[in-house]
């Protein structure tokens, strides 16, 4: 329990604090207007201000060495990342170089170039045996190409033309 006497010097100081408090915002608030003035004099904006804030931060930032070795550790696994990419496309290529020469690809290439030969055959060509994949595809394409324009019925009066 406090006496009278010290609750009476503990509310006086308390009221000195408080009045001075009030004086110290006072200051500060004229200081700042003050800052404010000159800024203005100087040109210096918010923006201007704030670009340098993030400069210093963003360069305070990359000097740590928590931001290089976190730097340093992605560089590292991007490197290895590519590194795995570019074997996994190695070995597709590979794999599909080997499906290439596998019994069943040549099983359905031998399947394409027979039907490739029975429909230029019923196309009007020239029977054609052998050659390249590729060939054969492309001359499966073209002959596919006349069939469809065989098939196709131009219009043969302007009234058709005009429907």
């Amino acid at each position: 329990m406090i006496s009278e006497e010290e609750k009476e010097e503990l509310k006086m100081e308390l009221a000195k604090l408080e009045d001075e408090i009030s004086t110290l915002r006072q200051v500060l608030a004229a200081k700042e207007k003050h800052l404010v003035e000159i800024k203005q004099k100087l040109g210096i904006s918010l923006m201007n201000e704030l670009k340098q804030n993030f400069s210093k931060s963003w360069h305070d930032m990359q000097t740590t060495s928590a931001y290089k070795k976190t730097h340093e550790t992605l560089s590292h696994a991007g490197q290895k990342a590519t590194a795995a990419i570019s074997n996994v496309g190695t070995a597709i290529s590979k794999k599909f170089g080997d499906m290439r020469n596998s019994p069943t690809f040549k099983s359905f290439e031998e399947k394409v170039e027979t039907t490739v030969t029975s429909l230029k055959t019923k196309v009007g060509g020239t029977s054609h045996t052998g050659g390249s994949f590729e060939e054969v595809l492309s001359s499966a394409a073209h002959a596919s190409a006349q069939s469809s324009l065989a098939d196709t019925r131009l219009p043969e009066s302007e009234e058709e033309l005009q429907c």
